[in-house]
């Protein structure tokens, strides 16, 4: 049974770990290593602080058994870059429209992520972790000058400023050149000044990595090639989403399922079917909603409940987006229609 821990819980037990005499914080030149408690495993997570809110994490450990950890992040949050060597971890986002709200993160794969205002909960292993991470403050970016540079509209929104943009974007295995960085970055051969001009630069080519990858997936492409197999797989996933909408499987999942890597999976939906996986499956929960707003008799909360939303306020917001009317009103505008006849 897994342990359930909050950003609370975690403070109150190093803190007494430190009181009962282990060395939880211990200072490096560039930044600090912190050790897990005993109560919670072996090995810990070492950072390294670099200039205008960069900073690399590097986390090897095994927990003593299988966690739940929920946290909260606030408003003010950083652009994320993740790399797993070993380990992974589940993740789920409760009452959100604009991400997956249930996710796997895998071995040998590597995602990007900016998550303001959001709950998560992530379930992690006794099992070895082995982690990178990269951590920007978006304004980082702003020295650089991106005017005419093309990247992921949520990406290109907030590294011009707009700190609301959210989003968990998987990219696929690690490239071989990617690899090559991280090790770099595991073997540093310097200290000091040194140090931090090296590390800054390979965090740099992590990040120029991701965007190109992530761009490159986004990016229309006519030239796109799909065997009859592939279109047959992309075919089968449309259909598997349609009948477990409510309850739809991970994109991780969806595509162990039809037998394609999750990258594949998400660039053959948008070349076949116009549209990213995520979206194409909240697109048809929504139309579902209007058709049982117009004729069912449900409450908003119970068709937002039967096409799958936990949360009526998170269905209302998203009925708001895509239709430009609040589900209750177009309800009564449809009761109202009816009644006319």
């Amino acid at each position: 049974m897994a342990i359930k821990l909050t950003d609370k819980d975690l403070q109150d037990i190093c803190s007494q770990a430190e009181q009962q005499g282990e060395q939880i914080l211990q200072p490096l030149e560039l930044g600090y290593q912190g050790n897990l408690p005993q109560q919670l495993g072996q090995g810990g997570e070492r950072t390294f602080n670099l200039r205008s809110g960069l900073s690399i994490r590097i986390r090897r450990c095994r927990l003593a058994q299988e966690f739940e950890y929920t946290r909260q992040h606030g408003a003010c949050f950083s652009l994320i870059s993740k790399f797993y060597l070993s380990g992974g971890s589940r993740v789920q986002s409760p009452d959100v429209t604009d991400i997956d709200p249930e996710y796997e993160e895998l071995k040998g794969n590597h995602y990007l992520y900016h998550l303001p205002d959001q709950t998560e909960i992530e379930h992690w292993p006794n099992k070895p972790l082995y982690v990178v991470y990269l951590s920007a403050d978006p304004g980082y970016f702003s020295s650089f000058d991106g005017a005419h540079v093309t990247l992921p509209p949520s990406l290109q929104k907030l590294i011009t400023g707009d700190r609301t943009q959210r989003f968990h974007q998987p990219l696929g295995c690690m490239t071989p050149t990617i690899k090559l960085l991280l090790q770099q970055i595991l073997h540093c051969p310097y200290t000091g000044f040194m140090q931090q001009i090296y590390l800054e630069s390979k965090a740099l080519e992590l990040f120029a990595a991701q965007f190109a990858l992530w761009t490159e997936a986004s990016t229309p492409n006519a030239s796109m090639s799909l065997c009859a197999h592939d279109i047959e797989q992309l075919h089968q996933a449309k259909e598997i989403l349609i009948r477990q909408a409510v309850n739809p499987p991970s994109l991780v999942s969806l595509a162990r399922q039809v037998g394609l890597n999750d990258r594949k999976l998400n660039q053959g939906f948008r070349h076949l079917f116009g549209t990213t996986v995520f979206d194409y499956l909240q697109g048809y929960r929504l139309e579902q909603a209007k058709e049982l707003l117009s004729d069912s008799g449900l409450t908003v909360s119970g068709v937002a409940a039967k096409v799958g939303y936990r949360s009526p306020e998170a269905f209302s917001n998203a009925f708001r987006r895509k239709f430009a009317v609040n589900p209750k009103t177009y309800q009564l505008s449809q009761q109202r229609k009816a009644a006319s006849k």
